[in-house]
């Protein structure tokens, strides 16, 4: 099991539920369309939230963005250890710096020291793209070798400084490199881990990417809190790491919704359908499972787990629970009478 830190009131690692992260594409020194769209992610299910801060201006805007959030702020800061002690004494919740990239290790102590005085953590974020030189060199290219080298480089550093709550991501785009890397971490650290795969892409691809990558070692026991970066609104993001969290079985709150392919013997317009009870469904907090089957024959069947269902038939449908059948009704009503059994449940 991992150590655990707290980005404010989330706890992260140490067996803790794993945690959704997002960022902001917002300018940050706009306070009022930051906020906007925190609260809008929030409200998605966002539980951590990152905002860039590439200058002054970013930084003097952090305790007013904080003022009107209710969750835990991150600062994303490069470069400039001035601006991590500037969004410190401003009460964000948490950094994400390289300590490599920001000078000379008096600037490490001095980050160092301010995050400790304050209880605030520090995720080293390593990435592929930006992976140090020698490394690069050293192992001939971008490897998990390298990366895990260059994160536990990052510790040492702090460690030195007498820092040691950290958290560690160590993202690239590729997506086994991105697997192989994570677990070689955990073999070697038991710092908790944030999970991504970085520049995934559009949500088409990039859902694939990283259900993959993030499912995968969270199947395998590996991660704390994850980020899903997609090139869409940071809200799909939110949606896309609960469909993964779900899928791996890490959580199980919420909605499972569960629906056959179709084939040649579905004689319902299942598709618009079954999209239409995911779309009904995205703001239900039950814990459910429901299931959306093209036919009679199998569906109760294979659906027999589900807690409500519908089996597809002729222009009509089976409203079925736990595989049990309860009544038919007309393929016009089918879509209102399972909102009326879910409700009902």
């Amino acid at each position: 099991m991992t150590k655990q830190i707290r980005v404010g009131p989330v706890a992260v690692g140490g067996g803790a539920p794993v945690s959704i992260q997002s960022m902001c594409n917002t300018k940050t020194d706009d306070v009022a369309a930051t906020v906007a769209q925190i609260q809008k992610l929030e409200a998605a299910g966002c539980e951590i939230i990152r905002v860039a801060v590439p200058d002054e201006a970013a930084a003097l805007a952090v305790d007013q963005i904080k003022e009107q959030i209710s969750i835990p702020l991150v600062a994303d800061i490069h470069f400039q250890h001035r601006l991590a002690l500037l969004c410190a004494e401003r009460g964000v919740d948490a950094i994400r710096i390289n300590p490599g990239n920001i000078g000379g290790e008096e600037n490490v102590k001095a980050v160092a020291d301010a995050c400790r005085q304050r209880g605030i953590p520090i995720r080293i974020g390593v990435n592929g793209g930006s992976l140090e030189k020698e490394l690069r060199a050293k192992y001939g290219g971008v490897t998990a070798e390298a990366l895990v080298e260059s994160a536990m480089g990052h510790v040492a550093l702090l460690n030195k400084f007498d820092f040691d709550d950290i958290c560690i991501s160590v993202k690239c785009s590729d997506v086994p490199l991105t697997m192989a890397a994570y677990r070689l971490l955990s073999e070697r650290t038991d710092y908790p881990l944030h999970l991504g795969v970085t520049e995934a892409g559009t949500p088409s691809m990039g859902l694939v990417k990283s259900a993959m990558g993030i499912g995968g070692l969270l199947c395998m026991g590996v991660g704390d809190t994850i980020r899903v970066t997609l090139t869409a609104d940071p809200v799909e993001e939110i949606y896309a790491a609960q469909k993964i969290l779900k899928a791996a079985g890490v959580r199980t709150e919420g909605v499972n919704l569960i629906a056959c392919p179709t084939c040649g013997r579905t004689r319902i317009d299942l598709i618009p359908l079954a999209e239409e009870v995911e779309r009904r469904l995205a703001g239900c907090h039950k814990n459910l499972t429901v299931a959306v089957m093209g036919c009679v024959v199998n569906g109760p069947g294979e659906a027999a787990s589900a807690d409500i269902g519908i089996a597809g038939g002729d222009g009509e449908g089976l409203i079925f629970c736990k595989g049990k059948p309860l009544y038919k009704v007309p393929q016009e009503k089918l879509l209102d009478a399972l909102m009326t059994e879910i409700e009902r449940l």
